[in-house]
């Protein structure tokens, strides 16, 4: 783990930006934070008079003055000092404070995590992130710190940042923001709660330092009088408690860190267990699943056991650190009380001051188990905000966009690679000409699917240029259909809104991709990437080409799961509905090759860059 000055400026940055002038809702989270910072100094504010009320209860229990006892229990009594309140007025004023300041807290914490949550979400998706990301992973092996060197596309930003491995997007954005910030319905500290904490004890330290100071008097070391003696013997204690606490307690950080990790890694093999249960039960695979999840879990327990023990070393040392503090101040300040200087009230304040004072430098002995969870989120968060930054950076690498006016699609000496930097193919240029149909074949492996996102403009590992025709829409539909959650018809609209089309043409549309039994259910919420084979969503695919006709529709063997007789109807349908759209199809079947004019193959050979190879296909009838 990384220095406690660059981790503080990790968390300045990440915590900061909610409140700089950038921010859309500075003036309500800096007037929320101001107005919970009050609430919390407040509390501070009636411990020190509480203090005071306290020396004076016990002074008057002590002289059994029961007038005194009976104002202080009620609303108080006026002394030679002041007005004193009664416990009653400080009962009440701390119960509407407490009640305030939790639920101003928890409004800023909510609105801190929506605005934090949009950000993150925002720079994942801008510049397809959360699809670069996911490729650079591939460079990477798992549970590498960083890449020596970048994929070919990368740019001299990106080497220098480095790509840090980054798992579990998803738990990051979803748990690691609500633990940043803290969860005062949950009861888990995140900054706001540490930070204040932080404050409120700082003020409490000189707020408590004076009257302890005031009350320890001098008291002779080998003959030196010692003024104060008692804030002293407070900060050596707190010194040293707190140097055991690091010592005992620093190995739980990179713990923390990995505890996140293996409960996300559990968590998403049980939901590929979920996705895929079909195939899993046609496998009979349900031994090998169950051994992985074991292990994953061992992984979990594993984890979960050195916590166990690094905390149970912890918390017998925060323990007896904390019962030592109850009745140290009193063993200390007790010989003045036996010699009859001071009476119990002062005793009393004495102790109670001492324990502030105390427990305001021990405040990183206290916390130090939270912090150490909360580093460990920050570190998570951090690393995910850089590999966003990463993929980002490499925006203008790989095949980009080529300026230019024109009405082909068109590659430009373009480099496609792997993301190890294995060429695909090497300085290749080639026109798709619109108005005809095209086809791309090749052996299995050769590249196909990579120059498919080539053309979509979305492969960042390469070099050269991708023209794009001016003023025209395109489709492109990989071989696995991706079906969004909610309703089919959301499914079938999508990425357009469920009101882009009317419900007359979304119908027509299922009918002629031969969906028509599912119209019924067009309105009904599902899973349906787990409801319908894998046939009948490469249709559900093809019906929102019919509703989008696009210019240009690319499909990346998007028939594959059909039979040849519905594979040849869906292409059918699409010349008869969509009769000015170009379509390029990645296809293995030769019957494909008759619904296209042209025909490319990718011949790769077992070393070395591939080539595209132009022959002849007859189109059908």
């Amino acid at each position: 783990m990384r220095g406690i000055i660059p981790f503080l400026k990790d968390a300045w940055r990440l915590a900061y930006p909610y409140f700089s002038p950038r921010s859309e809702e500075r003036w309500s989270a800096r007037g929320l934070l101001l107005l919970y910072v009050t609430l919390k100094l407040g509390a501070v504010g009636i411990d020190v008079i509480y203090s005071y009320w306290n020396n004076a209860w016990f002074t008057a229990l002590q002289e059994r003055d029961w007038r005194s006892f009976f104002a202080l229990l009620t609303m108080g009594e006026k002394t030679e000092t002041g007005y004193m309140p009664g416990f009653s007025v400080f009962a009440g004023l701390s119960i509407v404070m407490v009640v305030a300041r939790v639920y101003i807290a928890q409004l800023l914490q909510i609105r801190w995590r929506r605005w934090l949550t949009g950000k993150f979400l925002d720079n994942w998706m801008t510049d397809r992130a959360y699809y670069r990301i996911s490729l650079m992973q591939a460079a990477i092996p798992q549970g590498a710190p960083d890449a020596p060197d970048a994929p070919l596309g990368m740019n001299a930003r990106t080497t220098q940042k480095k790509i840090a491995y980054t798992d579990n997007p998803d738990q990051r954005i979803a748990e690691d923001l609500r633990d940043f910030i803290g969860d005062a319905l949950g009861g888990t500290g995140g900054i706001l709660s540490l930070s204040v904490d932080l404050l409120s004890n700082i003020v409490s330290l000189f707020s408590f330092v004076a009257i302890l100071w005031g009350l320890s008097g001098s008291y002779p070391i080998f003959g030196v009088a010692i003024p104060g003696y008692l804030v002293w013997i407070a900060l050596v204690y707190s010194v040293i408690g707190t140097w055991l606490t690091h010592l005992v307690g620093r190995k739980l950080i990179p713990l923390n860190f990995r505890k996140q990790r293996v409960e996300a890694d559990f968590r998403f093999a049980l939901m590929r267990v979920r996705e895929y249960a079909e195939g899993i039960a046609l496998y009979a695979g349900e031994q090998e699943e169950k051994q992985g999840l074991i292990a994953r879990f061992t992984a979990l327990v594993t984890n979960w056991r050195a916590l166990m023990t690094r905390t149970k070393y912890l918390n017998a040392l925060t323990a007896g650190y904390g019962q030592i503090a109850v009745v140290l101040p009193y063993i200390i300040a007790s010989p003045p009380y036996f010699a009859g200087k001071v009476q119990l009230g002062a005793l009393t304040q004495t102790a109670n001051a001492f324990g502030q004072v105390q427990g305001s430098l021990s405040w990183f002995v206290d916390a130090y188990g939270t912090l150490a969870s909360w580093r460990a989120t920050v570190e998570r968060l951090t690393t995910f905000w850089r590999a966003i930054e990463a993929a980002q950076s490499a925006q203008f690498e790989g095949v980009h966009d080529e300026d230019g006016a024109s009405n082909v699609y068109a590659l430009h000496k373009a480099t496609v690679a792997l993301p190890d930097g294995t060429k695909l193919l090497d300085k290749a240029s080639v026109e798709l000409a619109p108005g005809e149909p095209i086809l791309l074949t090749g052996r299995s492996g050769a590249g196909k699917s990579t120059l498919f996102r080539a053309f979509a403009g979305i492969w960042p590992f390469g070099a050269g240029g991708v023209r794009r025709p001016t003023n025209a829409t395109s489709l492109f539909l990989p071989q696995r259909p991706y079906l969004p959650l909610g309703t089919l018809r959301h499914a079938v609209c999508y990425p357009a809104d469920d009101t882009a089309f009317s419900d007359e043409a979304v119908r027509e549309a299922l009918n002629d991709v031969g969906l028509a039994g599912l119209i019924p259910r067009l309105d009904v919420e599902d899973n349906w990437s787990l409801r319908l084979s894998g046939g009948e969503q490469q249709r559900v695919a093809m019906a929102r080409a019919l509703l989008a006709k696009p210019d240009w529709l690319f499909l990346d063997e998007a028939t594959a799961n059909l039979d040849p007789e519905a594979e040849a109807a869906l292409y059918v349908a699409v010349r008869r509905k969509l009769p000015a759209t170009t379509v390029v199809s990645i296809a293995h079947r030769p019957a494909v090759g008759a619904f296209h004019q042209r025909h490319l193959v990718l011949q790769r050979g077992p070393e070395g860059a591939g080539r595209l190879v132009e022959t002849q296909a007859e189109a059908a009838e």
